[in-house]
């Protein structure tokens, strides 16, 4: 519309000047129109003025469809699909390239400090999400321990009637520890730093079927590719969220999580479930955590596609790109 508007603006101008530089012409020739010579030549004239205008409307199109071309780039960028440039068009001025040139740039600077500082977001969180881990896993748990040490010497020397209370607190102090204990690996997945990527993945999997009486299946192809570690904390990442969304809103009979190598070019996740499948507009407004696993696969250089399981269901595919293959 502001292209139009400019355009209708120029072409307007222009028609004023045609015409009355016409009309000036006219009068100062002194035209005749009843006579057969004078209307002639108002026709002729009238000819001109309407060739004028069409050739400076061809014109004028022609060397604004690239700024017009260069409007819609700029109205419809999303920093979330990293990638999107202004693309050269043909017949473009040397005002419009220098002015998508700098669009250009502009894009990548931004893009550069988005995806750093989000990245030190996620790095700070990963940090934070470790310390407490370790507080809960040496500090809580240990003192559960030991209210529960105590409450078990305590219970050799009481009474009779007491014995069943203080066996019920010791079950409820153990039942503490365990919970706990699944808190600090979900916050920080001990399982990831020790022995990599996959079997963090086959471990958070088997759990995830314990917890939720769901049968959880965990396959890979056998090439283990080289992530760094934080393409490999973003792995993990996505699939716990994907693993949540399917335990909230789901209704899944049974999950699946495979790991591909893609032949060391790549690392592709999928996590399907056969359950009710992921409404349009939850998709579409990335709801159940979407937008969050987007980002965190934007981050690792990755993308991450949302599709409906054959036969049913939803099924989460993120792909990686490798740094090299190892031994599996």
């Amino acid at each position: 519309m502001r292209r139009t508007a400019l355009l209708s603006q120029v072409l307007a101008v222009n028609t004023l000047l045609v015409v009355g530089t016409v009309f000036a012409a006219s009068v100062a020739a002194r035209l005749d129109l009843g006579e057969a010579a004078g209307t002639r030549q108002f026709l002729v004239l009238v000819a001109a003025i309407l060739a004028t205008l069409l050739a400076n409307n061809f014109i004028m199109r022609r060397r604004f469809a690239p700024l017009e071309s260069l409007t819609r780039t700029m109205e419809c960028v999303d920093l979330t699909i990293p990638g999107m440039r202004a693309q050269h068009q043909d017949g473009e001025s040397a005002d419009i390239t220098r002015l998508r040139q700098a669009f250009n740039l502009m894009l990548a600077r931004l893009e550069s400090e988005r995806t750093g500082s989000a990245t030190a977001v996620l790095r700070a969180q990963e940090a934070e999400r470790a310390r407490v881990a370790r507080d809960l896993h040496d500090e809580v748990n240990q003192a559960l321990a030991a209210v529960s040490l105590r409450l078990a010497a305590t219970a050799e020397h009481a009474p009779p009637e007491f014995a069943e209370e203080l066996a019920e607190t010791q079950r409820l102090a153990g039942q503490a520890m365990q919970e706990l204990l699944g808190l600090a690996r979900e916050l920080r997945p001990a399982a990831l730093d020790d022995h990599g990527l996959l079997p963090a993945l086959r471990t958070q999997v088997r759990l995830f079927g314990e917890r939720w009486s769901i049968p959880a299946h965990f396959a890979a192809d056998g090439t283990r590719p080289l992530l760094g570690e934080f393409e490999q904390l973003v792995v993990y990442r996505v699939v716990q969220e994907a693993l949540s969304n399917i335990a909230r809103h789901a209704q899944a009979k049974k999950v699946k999580v495979t790991v591909l190598g893609c032949n060391g070019t790549q690392v592709k996740v999928s996590i399907s479930d056969d359950g009710v499948g992921l409404s349009p507009d939850r998709g579409r407004d990335g709801g159940s955590g979407l937008v969050g696993m987007r980002e965190r696969a934007l981050l690792a250089g990755g993308r991450l596609e949302v599709v409906p399981t054959p036969g049913g269901g939803t099924t989460v595919e993120l792909t990686v790109r490798a740094r090299g293959t190892g031994a599996s």
